[in-house]
């Protein structure tokens, strides 16, 4: 039997994770190890300048699950390091409640701890929901998971492509509401981030940075395109961030003149 590790970066006790473990647990045997805090937007972390700790909860429905005190990345570091005993098939991170889109994925723990799972040689997939900005209310990640399942399950039945982190991100929609799975690319998207700078009450400065929520730019075939067309998007990702297109125009300057 498939034995899938479930996490995510909104820490163990999140709705979303809950939902993802209701449905993937109907692909296979499944282990949970996820932050046992909010990790978001924390990058590709690796802790190495203190221990960590592991430790046994419960989810709310009494699933058994594991919380360490390190990012995402971590958690799955741990689980293929021997934390869980079992052999790892494959790894599923999520559900994160904001789309994670164009360049999110490199803030994003929920698509870094994926990325985690194909840095040691198993596949990774990554969950997100684009839900309203400023929701009010518990949000409905059923539709979410119900989707992530089919694909997961289509992917284990046809093989997943190697190396590849699969990054999924579904519109915030009813099941008869979504109008299909659409392949795509990475879109761009745009941050409107602010600096709000602050004195504390001993005068001192403190910053944050906020501003407006991103959006994106609408364009056919990419991730952001697709969700606000209604569409799930299914992004393939590779860790080789090599630009090929512009190996040939830095070859041609002469880097060595004027070495020593």
């Amino acid at each position: 039997m498939t034995h899938i590790l479930i996490t995510n970066d909104d820490g163990v006790s999140a709705p979303g994770l809950l939902a993802l473990v209701q449905e993937i647990r109907k692909l296979g045997d499944v282990t949970v190890l996820a932050p046992d805090r909010n990790w978001s937007a924390s990058g590709h972390v690796k802790t190495m300048h203190r221990p960590l700790r592991v430790k046994e909860v419960q989810l709310a429905d009494g699933t058994n699950a594991l919380a360490s005190d390190g990012a995402p990345s971590d958690c799955v570091a741990l689980a293929l390091l021997g934390i869980v005993e079992q052999k790892v098939d494959l790894v599923v991170s999520g559900i994160n409640p904001n789309a994670n889109i164009g360049h999110d994925i490199t803030y994003s723990g929920t698509v870094t701890a994926a990325m985690e799972a194909v840095i040691g040689g198993i596949p990774g997939v990554a969950v997100s929901l684009d839900s309203p900005e400023n929701h009010l209310g518990l949000l409905d990640y059923a539709p979410a998971a119900r989707a992530t399942r089919h694909i997961t399950e289509l992917l284990l039945t046809s093989g997943f492509p190697q190396k590849t982190v699969i990054n999924i991100n579904v519109p915030y929609l009813q099941d008869d509401e979504i109008k299909g799975i659409m392949v795509t690319r990475q879109g761009l998207r745009l941050y409107r981030d602010q600096l709000d700078h602050r004195k504390d009450p001993r005068g001192r400065s403190y910053y944050w940075i906020g501003g407006e929520a991103p959006t994106g730019v609408l364009e056919d075939g990419t991730d952001y395109g697709a969700i606000k067309a209604g569409y799930i998007s299914v992004t393939p990702l590779q860790l080789d961030l090599t630009a090929y297109e512009r190996l040939e125009d830095l070859r041609k300057i002469e880097f060595t003149g004027g070495l020593a």
